[in-house]
């Protein structure tokens, strides 16, 4: 028996009144943000329990920084242009299939870790996983719906993002409290309670993908040289907008940078500077995350939609340029004098941080031909992995040394945080003064 598909693939480009209507195409992209939901969890999850496995492991700042910023960037350097490749020129649904499968088990390989290696693989499977299945999900949501439609379906799409990396804190935080009570019964009666939480995401992952087998490969839009353009061919098209690009690059990796290390670290410093455990934090931080990502999804879809129709050049980054220039006070988040003025500059930081990336992503959409996306968001996850999650998580705890040592956590933390987003804030400008005339 078939399944009657979700997204009809004979979709071709189109405008106007033979556009299809954004309710066709909801159903795709709620089934794709589920997904990408269930991975930026994954992805994020170790977060909420590293400080348990610190005193099971005996892991001192410096591994932590390894399995959680390098264990993602080294991969993802390899990888991620590689993967956008296969984007660009094979079937995006069976590889994003393969790859949620990649993140599920590195999952489940994080509760049976037994040694810093083998955490470093379990943590470094789940970042290959999620970044590129967003790859491959990007490429998607561009060919469900025409360029006018852009900014709106990324919008779901980066709501899945916001929704796993919420579920992160909240969703991991609410098991590693079932487990530290023992309310879940004999089931992980012998199991630390950070592992039971992640044999439990590793089902509740799997859970989530299935709907995926429903949907079907979507006909690629906006097309130059095809999709089996020789290798000189692509990349001569992504030379030729090497001015636009690089500020671009540079723009959203400093973005990621602050809130890589964001993400990471700042559970551990509402731990050691203001004095609460996981639990204490888990549901509110997991809260707004989701609402900042929420609204941020909101705002970044409908800037980049309304700054495509202004007809101004560069019209496209205008939001992004005015959210780089609001993050650079927000990421003074970990040395507020309490925790309420801690929690509106964390969900400052990752609100502007949210709608830089979207409106990145649409960017990318809308000013690039199709046989070339992949490859540039592999390249843009590639660098930001890189320096993202490589440099900038272990770049806080040198600085903290400097300042002191583990103590200083926070003075280091908001040290990185203001400096990369006055980085972003002049890239994000710069590349809006140099963005194509007429997009693709």
């Amino acid at each position: 028996m078939t399944s009657l598909p979700l997204v009809d693939p004979a979709l071709r480009p189109m405008s106007g009144a033979h556009s299809p209507s954004f309710l066709r195409i909801l159903p795709s992209l709620l089934i794709l943000a589920l997904a990408m939901a269930a991975g930026f969890t994954m992805m994020g999850s170790f977060s909420m329990v590293q400080e348990g496995a610190k005193a099971e492991m005996a892991l001192s700042d410096f591994q932590l920084s390894l399995v959680q910023g390098v264990a993602a960037a080294v991969p993802l350097l390899l990888f991620s242009i590689p993967i956008g490749l296969l984007v660009d020129r094979t079937n995006r649904l069976r590889l994003f299939i393969g790859l949620a499968m990649v993140w599920t088990v590195g999952t489940f390989l994080t509760a049976t870790a037994q040694n810093v290696a083998m955490l470093f693989l379990a943590r470094m499977l789940a970042g290959i996983g999620t970044t590129g299945a967003l790859t491959a999900a990007l490429s998607l949501c561009a060919d469900f719906c025409p360029p006018h439609q852009r900014g709106r379906a990324l919008l779901i799409v980066t709501l899945g993002k916001a929704l796993g990396q919420a579920g992160a804190f909240a969703l991991a935080g609410w098991l590693l409290s079932l487990f530290l009570h023992r309310a879940a019964g004999a089931l992980f009666a012998d199991v630390a309670p950070w592992r039971a939480t992640h044999y439990a995401l590793a089902a509740i992952s799997a859970a989530l993908v299935l709907p995926m087998f429903l949907l079907r490969e979507p006909a690629r839009r906006e097309v130059a040289a095809g999709i089996h353009a020789p290798w000189r061919v692509v990349v001569a098209e992504l030379w030729s907008r090497r001015a636009f690009l690089a500020p671009l690059f540079i723009g959203q990796v400093s973005v990621v940078m602050a809130d890589a290390a964001a993400a990471i670290w700042a559970s551990p410093v509402l731990s050691r500077s203001y004095g609460l455990a996981p639990p204490d934090f888990a549901g509110w931080m997991g809260s707004l995350i989701f609402l900042t990502g929420v609204v941020g999804s909101v705002l970044g879809g409908v800037a980049a939609d309304i700054g495509q129709k202004s007809g101004r050049k560069g019209g496209l980054l205008i939001g992004a340029v005015i959210a780089a220039g609001l993050g650079i006070p927000a990421a003074l988040f970990p040395i507020m004098p309490g925790i309420p003025s801690f929690a509106v500059a964390l969900g400052a930081l990752m609100l502007c941080g949210t709608i830089t990336g979207l409106i990145t992503s649409v960017a990318l959409t809308v000013m690039l031909p199709n046989e070339v996306r992949g490859l540039c968001i592999g390249a843009f996850i590639a660098l930001a992995g890189l320096i993202g999650f490589g440099v900038a998580p272990t770049l806080v705890t040198a600085i903290s040394g400097l300042l002191g040592g583990e103590a200083h956590l926070g003075e280091g933390l908001a040290a990185v945080g203001v400096t990369v987003s006055c980085i972003s804030l002049g890239a994000f400008w710069l590349a809006m003064r140099r963005s194509p005339v007429k997009p693709i």
